[in-house]
């Protein structure tokens, strides 16, 4: 698996004249975004973790780049002038760590190229197309094998060639490493550009390199304002058409979970088969657990045990897990995820007390402290934010206050994680759980539980409630053969991978802004068309909104279900006890302008039956 990308972007530009003369020629714009960000961006959706950039003319533009995509790093090569593509691809060598792919910055192109790459099974590949007309055209020649044997501008050179470099090109770091020492080995191939050595290693350092050819590919590259004008009204034309093919529909998805998910994300399962006993697998889901982690706690103090299963799935195996053989459990139930994790305990016969508490009003901390101290609880179990009403419980108060009587606390964090900054340690909460398919953003599938190491260790030797959700047995598992016990869903793992790498690009903290913005719109709107929310709105989560339902026999909730549909949402009703409400989410790949739309198809609905 490909994670790392490199991007040769030293150059003057000179062609450009005075456009590029204070500005590099990749942050010159198509319909109003740089080529090398759109490039940022489909190397993201490529499931691209690490973006490095060689940078030289006006690098500051890279570094500013890099402050909004944080997966990117950039690298000077201060001698850029006097350099070439090869210069600057031997400064960023360094911090390359494996197989990547190595583009130039001034491009613009079709995003199936990248994936032709990452499923050619070959270590080094040239990306080539037919016949460009560019008037720029390098040509690459290749035998009967479509290994690399020569590399020109020069036609009479290769007549025929076998296709024109694109300037996408997959590297190993074996060749890597012969391209860096052919390079450094003679002063006067300072001026080398990378195809070049490519060549050389190919036909000369036994180290094959394989030209792929697209016929048809929708490519350019852009070193004039000719070929701007060229790329503006032939080549773009072509790129947008060709991408917005495999544009999946889109469903707004207002129900709690699971949530919209980006196409990228959806597309990710798309990957060779692969036994999942494999390491190359195994490798993927250590680095998906150390990415689950990261989002909410600190991966020296924590660690993600993960499971083929549903958010209830992972409380199961927490609650099962996690009371030890002669403990106590105390359970907050101020809602029905609440009640769920004390249904949960009483399947498995575990000793406990459920605190009740009100289902849209704050908990009563006072009250929560006495029943604490009444008795020698064990086990201390919460819902961070309640999915049925959207009430966030105060945990930075109460889980101390549990750790204060000696409790172990166990919480669950689904409809929290991933939405909002969260801290466990500062929390001081022991075991959370979530899932693949809410705000991470992934696919349903994966269910898993975030695990305080020095806890999760005292569980050794104790004996096992439940087999295929035990923690620790799963955890010992893994640790010894990179395994699961059981066969995990392949393919959820693929789609949460790159739903992780698109949280690390947005952040939790911009993913919460988004879920704010969304959430101040429907409160707007609601207060306009005059229904009434069951919390108050500064005890809400900015996720869940549940809204009472009008006071009039013309409602209905089936009807105005159907209407939203109509329109590309889902939303999804609520009843708690006699209180009928139906409940909008702010969940996964949500836009405002989204939510924007929603509120008017909402208010259009509500004026149908008199309402507003």
């Amino acid at each position: 698996m490909i994670k790392q990308a490199v991007i040769v972007a030293g150059g003057l530009g000179s062609r450009f004249g005075n456009r590029t003369k204070e500005m590099p020629k990749g942050f010159i714009e198509i319909e109003g975004v740089a080529m090398v960000e759109r490039s940022v961006q489909k190397l993201i959706a490529a499931g691209i973790e690490e973006i490095i950039i060689g940078t030289g003319h006006c690098s500051e533009y890279y570094d500013e780049l890099a402050k909004k995509y944080h997966i990117i790093k950039t690298v000077r090569n201060d001698n850029y002038a006097n350099t070439s593509s090869m210069g600057t691809l031997a400064v960023c060598a360094p911090l390359i760590k494996g197989d990547f792919i190595l583009l130039e910055s001034d491009l613009i192109y079709d995003a199936v190229g990248l994936k032709v790459l990452q499923n050619d099974e070959r270590a080094n590949v040239i990306l080539a197309s037919g016949k460009s007309n560019s008037h720029d055209e390098v040509y690459l020649a290749a035998d009967a094998d479509s290994v690399l044997t020569n590399v020109s501008k020069d036609k009479s050179i290769i007549p025929e060639p076998a296709g024109e470099l694109v300037g996408i090109t997959k590297i190993s770091k074996a060749c890597l490493d012969k391209m860096i020492s052919y390079y450094e080995s003679d002063k006067a191939l300072i001026k080398l550009d990378y195809e070049n050595a490519l060549k050389q290693v190919s036909t000369a350092m036994d180290e094959t390199v394989y030209v792929h050819k697209i016929e048809y590919y929708a490519w350019t590259e852009i070193d004039d304002e000719s070929m701007l004008e060229r790329a503006t009204k032939e080549i773009w034309p072509r790129i947008k058409e060709n991408e917005s093919l495999l544009n999946i529909r889109r469903e707004v998805l207002l129900n709690p979970g699971p949530s919209t998910t980006t196409d990228s994300v959806k597309y990710a399962q798309v990957v060779a088969d692969i036994c999942p006993r494999e390491l190359e697998f195994g490798n993927l889901m250590e680095e998906v657990a150390q990415g689950l982690t990261e989002v909410c706690a600190d991966p020296k103090d924590y660690i993600s045990i993960m499971f083929g299963c549903s958010g209830t799935g992972a409380d199961e195996a927490m609650v099962s897990s996690c009371v030890p053989p002669d403990g106590k459990l105390l359970v907050v139930d101020n809602g029905s995820y609440g009640a769920r994790l004390a249904k949960i305990a009483s399947v498995y016969g575990i000793d406990m007390d459920v605190f009740k508490s009100s289902t849209y009003e704050p908990i009563d901390i006072k009250a929560l402290e006495e029943q604490m101290k009444s008795k020698k609880y064990t086990t201390f179990a919460i819902v961070y934010h309640e999915t049925t009403t959207g009430l966030l419980n105060d945990l930075a108060t109460i889980c101390p206050m549990a750790k204060k009587y000696g409790m172990t606390t166990i919480c669950d964090i689904v409809s929290a994680y991933g939405g909002m900054p969260i801290d466990l340690g500062k929390l001081g909460i022991d075991f959370a759980t979530s899932t693949s398919n809410k705000h991470i953003g992934g696919m349903a599938g994966v269910g898993f539980v975030v695990c305080k190491r020095e806890e999760l260790l005292k569980q050794k030797d104790w004996p096992m409630r439940n087999y295929y959700l035990n923690i620790y047995d799963q955890y010992k598992y893994f640790l010894e053969t990179k395994q699961t016990r059981f066969t995990p869903p392949v393919q959820t793992f693929y789609a949460l991978r790159q739903a992780i790498i698109e949280t690390k690009v947005e952040t939790v903290e911009k993913r919460f802004e988004r879920f704010t913005a969304c959430w101040e719109i429907l409160v707007k709107a609601l207060d306009e068309i005059g229904l009434k929310m069951l919390v108050d709105r500064k005890y809400q989560s900015h996720f869940i909104t549940a809204i009472l339902i009008p006071e009039t026999p013309k409602y209905s909730f089936n009807e105005l279900h159907d209407y939203a549909k109509s329109f590309g949402f889902t939303i999804y009703p609520g009843k708690l006890g006699n209180i009928d409400t139906f409940r909008i989410a702010n969940m996964g790949d949500i836009k405002p302008e989204e939510m924007t739309h929603f509120t008017c198809v909402l208010r259009d609905y509500m004026h149908s039956i008199g309402v507003c």
